[in-house]
């Protein structure tokens, strides 16, 4: 038997026990937080060992003890998703808004400094976020803005779209520019050539672009903190998961139930357009 064949039949032994060890250290994390969260606290106190509970055994009080609002003893999460659902779908919005022509023009048009400007929309990364926390919390004081949703939306939108521009404009310069080409010879202007031509092409670095956004603006915490930690009204969902794990009183089981809660929507939204999102990441990979 040649090596070439050794090799095959290997990989095609050790290929299915990779993925299921791999599946196995990637979903029982997730696994084990589900499980808490429906678990009794009498039952946890009483046998904190056990993995495994009987569907009979499950309760939902701690999902009602998390979502029910404060006035109601319960942590107000459901407010908190309200807010973080604004803020992220309104951060998605315009950043796409401003990202996509922004990378058009960086791939297609020709202007002095071309071929660099891209790379400088990434030297916003070279300064850590606690770095531009404080001279944009004396800003946003200035100007009234601290404490809204709308002055966080801001933030979000000023650090997602420099590397926005940057993945976009990976993706369209794989777009060839004869189909452009041939879009102005039937009369399209740049503009329509861009929605009508280029957009349905870069649908899915598009939805890529707009699922990483989207997940930043879910998941922050830092900024979240200083500018709505005044206001428990606008908290997100991130902030009202760090006054969970930090209170004494409240239970390891609320806390892991709001924890699914802060998780879930990700996981829906990330399965939901997994194609896309692939195709996205991958794409124009080989240029740029």
């Amino acid at each position: 038997m040649d090596r070439a064949s050794i090799e095959t039949r290997a990989i095609r032994v050790l290929r299915p026990i990779v993925i299921t060890v791999l599946a196995v250290i990637t979903l029982f994390p997730f696994l084990y937080m589900l499980m808490l969260s429906v678990r009794p606290i009498e039952d946890l106190l009483q046998n904190p060992g056990r993995l495994w509970i009987d569907p009979s055994e499950w309760t939902l009080r701690t999902y009602r003890e998390v979502l029910d609002p404060a006035e109601d003893g319960g942590q107000g999460f459901l407010r908190f998703l309200t807010n973080s659902a604004i803020v992220s779908v309104a951060a998605t919005a315009f950043t796409l808004l401003v990202s996509i022509p922004g990378a058009y023009a960086v791939a297609r048009l020709r202007f002095f400094g071309r071929r660099q400007v891209h790379f400088l929309f990434l030297a916003v990364y070279l300064f850590p976020s606690i770095l531009l926390a404080i001279p944009l919390f004396v800003l946003f004081t200035r100007l009234g803005l601290r404490g809204s949703l709308a002055g966080l939306t801001l933030v979000y939108i000023a650090q997602t779209v420099p590397v926005s521009i940057y993945m976009l404009r990976n993706y369209l310069t794989t777009i060839p520019e004869s189909l452009e080409e041939a879009a102005a010879v039937d009369g399209y202007s740049r503009l329509q050539t861009l929605r009508k031509v280029v957009l349905p092409l870069a649908a899915p670095a598009v939805m890529a672009n707009a699922l990483y956004v989207f997940m930043i603006a879910w998941n922050e915490f830092l900024f979240a903190l200083l500018f709505l930690v005044e206001d428990r009204a606008d908290w997100t969902v991130s902030l009202g998961l760090a006054q969970l794990s930090g209170g004494i009183e409240v239970s390891k089981t609320v806390l892991m139930a709001g924890s699914v809660v802060l998780t879930l929507p990700i996981v829906i939204l990330f399965f939901a357009a997994e194609r896309l999102l692939t195709e996205g990441l991958t794409a124009g990979a080989d240029k740029g």
